[in-house]
């Protein structure tokens, strides 16, 4: 029998088999022998054990179209990444560490900007009229007030799409507002440190109608990058490659360089500020990153 793994929990997984409903199983040794891991998202081959109990073994895993490390699941079309405008204030670090994992996974990234109805300086339409220069489609909602929510069905329609963010940007809310009941648990936002509980604490397949899927997965606060050089960062930042003709040497990195067409287009207002100060940060931490020998 066939089915895909929706979660998996302290070494069991739970296998939704189209028309028969959720199997309880564990993993055969042999995987453990190969050194695989079942995901979820995962498509796989189980053996039943008790039809009444609905529980099976899992047997074989089918190819997967995709892989993610963090969060680890697979076979996933698209990223969803939210954060919220204000409480907490976004990190837009974090942010652009996110997209350029989702590139280096060659997944397209939607970016969803949570907690409009709080945003009383109107810095939503701000925040997401930089990330739409740089190509990614994005979008203000408010989960509270429900708005936005139709806009955001439309994109994930069928597609299964991983969800991530930070905690305490509404990623729970959001997620229920996006199906036809409430099943997952939400949280305050911890007045002391503008943080989340985690309310989510392991990766879940929801469905949300006919081959619509979404993956929610806990919350992160910190991102590295992984099997990135710093000569390889500017080709995530996609807008800078209009300019990269200006510069004067081969391999500019737009740093330190003294002619930089980049550089250039930073100081007349054709780049944002805030994407291209990420990048350098991002540099300054990939140069001086100690080796890695294996």
């Amino acid at each position: 029998m066939q089915g895909k793994i929706i979660k998996g929990i302290a070494g069991f997984y739970y296998v939704h088999v189209p028309g028969r409903g959720t199997y309880e199983c564990k993993a055969k040794g042999i995987f453990r022998k190969d050194q695989l891991k079942p995901l979820v998202g995962d498509d796989v081959q189980i053996d039943l054990l008790d039809e009444a109990e609905h529980t099976g073994n899992i047997v074989r895993l089918l190819p997967r179209s995709s892989q993610l490390v963090r969060p680890a699941v697979a076979n996933v079309d698209q990223a969803l990444v939210i954060f919220a405008i204000t409480h907490p204030q976004p990190n837009f670090n974090l942010l652009d560490r996110f997209l350029i994992m989702m590139e280096q996974q060659k997944l397209p990234c939607i970016i969803c900007l949570n907690k409009q109805d709080l945003d009383q300086e109107e810095k939503g339409q701000e925040y997401a009229a930089i990330y739409r220069a740089c190509g990614y489609e994005t979008l203000t909602v408010s989960a509270e007030q429900r708005q936005g929510i139709a806009q955001l069905k439309a994109l994930l329609k069928g597609k299964t799409t991983t969800v991530a963010g930070p905690s305490g940007v509404g990623k729970s809310s959001l997620v229920n507002c996006l199906q036809s009941g409430i099943v997952m648990e939400t949280g305050e936002i911890s007045r002391k440190i503008e943080r989340g509980k985690h309310t989510t604490r392991h990766s879940e397949l929801i469905a949300l109608g006919e081959d619509t899927y979404i993956l929610d997965t806990p919350g992160f606060s910190s991102l590295g990058l992984f099997d990135l050089e710093k000569e390889q960062l500017a080709a995530y930042y996609p807008e800078f490659a209009e300019y990269e003709a200006g510069c004067r040497y081969s391999g500019c990195s737009h740093t330190a360089e003294p002619v930089c067409g980049v550089k250039e287009a930073l100081e007349q207002g054709r780049l944002s500020r805030l994407r291209y100060e990420n990048y350098c940060q991002l540099y300054e931490e990939l140069k001086n990153r100690k080796p890695v020998y294996r």
